[in-house]
């Protein structure tokens, strides 16, 4: 098999860059810098290193060891939907034709108001988490471009009430 990830380049890895034959157990202080970096995207290296009790350099290695492993996979703001101008949030499930999970994935992440895409099991294929600016946005989006997509078969839309992040320590 070794000779066979070599043969084709990618050393083992998935399109997304991920071996997941290389995963490296994580000590308590990867955990506390992750655990910190969730929390605050933005920490600087000093901080991490005195917060975890570490030299700076043992901090920046580890920060960049979690990232190149694929377990930092970025980092990001969170936004609050609505007054980002995106007042209509949906889960769509989606039916799918059977091994086009990759073609499909490709065509949602082409989608600026998806914002969470899941392979699952059950009753429908995939769980779709979509933003809109409004219920007119979302009616097109599920009518216009979701059913559109020839993997598709069915969709089924739930509408967000009300929604909450969980932040690594809760609400």
């Amino acid at each position: 098999m070794a000779s066979e990830q070599m043969a084709d380049g990618s050393g083992g890895r998935d399109a997304g860059g991920y071996d997941p034959v290389a995963v490296r157990p994580l000590d308590a202080i990867d955990r506390d810098i992750l655990q910190m970096l969730r929390k605050d995207g933005r920490a600087s290296i000093r901080s991490v290193a005195e917060r975890v009790h570490v030299s700076r350099a043992n901090a920046y290695a580890r920060i960049n060891r979690l990232i190149e492993d694929g377990v930092i996979r970025g980092f990001g703001a969170r936004v609050d939907h609505e007054r980002a101008g995106q007042g209509a949030s949906a889960y769509i499930t989606l039916k799918i034709v059977q091994n086009s999970w990759r073609t499909v994935r490709d065509q949602l992440r082409r989608m600026p108001e998806a914002s969470h895409i899941a392979l699952v099991s059950g009753a429908f294929d995939v769980l779709l988490l979509v933003h809109t600016r409004d219920n007119r946005t979302l009616r097109e989006l599920v009518l216009t471009k979701l059913q559109a997509i020839p993997e598709v078969l069915a969709t089924r839309t739930l509408l967000v009430f009300e929604e909450e992040d969980l932040g690594p320590d809760g609400p």
